[in-house]
């Protein structure tokens, strides 16, 4: 009876690793496993690797004739859209997409869309700069996974490929077919001829330090050194010296990040002349902050009120423009609504304690 009980348990326990690697295997896809599918051309002669390993993105491609390649995404189903895109310089806002999913009905639908902007009303379908071949696109749910195919006309297509994944549940539906935000998204760049592809990391660590370096600073240090210059006067000295610490750290810090953002529009070969002009504009009237310090006059001097008001306007100008170009950033980074939301909170937050600081002192006098 004991050896029965051992061996039964024994024989579930191999069932059931059993049953795992046969579910496992029938959701992953790999470069050693054939491409059995029913696709409008040839897949004979693809190559084939691994583009995005977090969610399990799989590229085949080849270029068919000297203006036709062909492409196939495979990736898990996750009842949620998938998307590859080619852009220009890596950045989604400007680049032009296919994007495939299963409706609810199970028919497989591909469209190309034109990522004009971050908002669905800015996406739009059925547009963009791809020269799609006519009857080659197509999605195909085998297996628990997701495999989108299509042709482009094209002598070499862009090297810069995005990648994104859907909402789970969250799939466009006619008539318009609106595209939800992404859950998550990659960009990477594409050797056609190696068969490599690559993280665009260097220039997205570089972007976010742009990003994080100039909202810290500008965007946030500057305004809280303007509250405590405000209402904190009567702990003088130790207000002072508070003061002009968190803005020379905020100075610093900003010109750092006004720097990275030098480095990444030349690596990036990309026009922001507006949010250019707006950094190097707030970093001017950081430099006057810097020497209106110098030149201040003592605190009985007749001119000492007219240096006041100069401090005061252009430090408020330099917030202002500086919040203005914080969002300006994020829109153009495509970061999301999530930094946009972040740094809002913030700005709601410190402008909440400066009225609350503003009434304390009305009150007072």
């Amino acid at each position: 009876m004991k050896l029965s009980s051992i061996f039964i348990f024994f024989f579930f326990f191999a069932l059931q690793v059993l049953s795992i690697r046969l579910v496992n295997s029938q959701q992953t896809d790999s470069c050693s496993s054939n491409l059995n599918l029913d696709l409008p051309f040839d897949t004979t002669s693809l190559h084939c690797l691994s583009v995005w390993s977090s969610y399990d993105f799989i590229l085949r491609y080849v270029q068919n004739s000297s203006d036709v390649w062909s492409f196939v995404l495979s990736a898990p189903d996750t009842n949620s859209f998938v998307g590859m895109g080619f852009s220009s310089n890596g950045l989604m806002v400007g680049s032009s997409a296919m994007v495939g999913w299963i409706s609810s009905d199970g028919t497989g639908i591909v469209k190309p869309y034109y990522l004009g902007g971050q908002t669905p009303r800015q996406v739009l379908p059925d547009q963009g700069n791809l020269a799609i071949v006519a009857s080659s696109s197509s999605i195909t749910l085998r297996s628990s996974r997701l495999y989108m195919a299509f042709q482009l006309n094209t002598s070499q297509p862009l090297s810069r490929v995005l990648y994104s994944v859907g909402q789970i549940g969250v799939i466009p539906s006619s008539p318009g077919y609106a595209l939800a935000e992404h859950r998550d998204k990659v960009s990477t760049v594409l050797n056609y001829v190696a068969g490599t592809s690559a993280s665009n990391s260097p220039q997205s660590r570089l972007r976010r330090s742009h990003g994080i370096l100039n909202m810290l600073s500008w965007g946030i240090l500057m305004i809280i050194g303007a509250i405590v210059a405000r209402h904190f006067k009567q702990w003088d000295p130790v207000w002072f010296y508070s003061h002009a610490v968190i803005q020379s750290c905020a100075f610093i810090l900003g010109l750092s990040g006004i720097i990275c953002g030098f480095v990444l529009e030349d690596r990036l070969k990309t026009d922001v002349s507006t949010h250019k002009g707006l950094g190097i504009f707030i970093l001017a009237l950081g430099c006057l902050q810097v020497m209106a310090v110098f030149a201040r006059p003592g605190k009985e001097s007749k001119v000492r009120k007219f240096w006041n008001w100069y401090h005061y306007c252009v430090g408020r100008i330099l917030i202002i423009f500086a919040i203005a170009n914080v969002f300006y950033g994020i829109h153009l980074g495509g970061a999301g609504r999530g930094w946009n939301a972040g740094y809002g909170v913030a700005i709601a937050i410190l402008l909440l304690v400066s009225v609350i600081l503003e009434i304390k002192m009305w009150w007072k006098n």
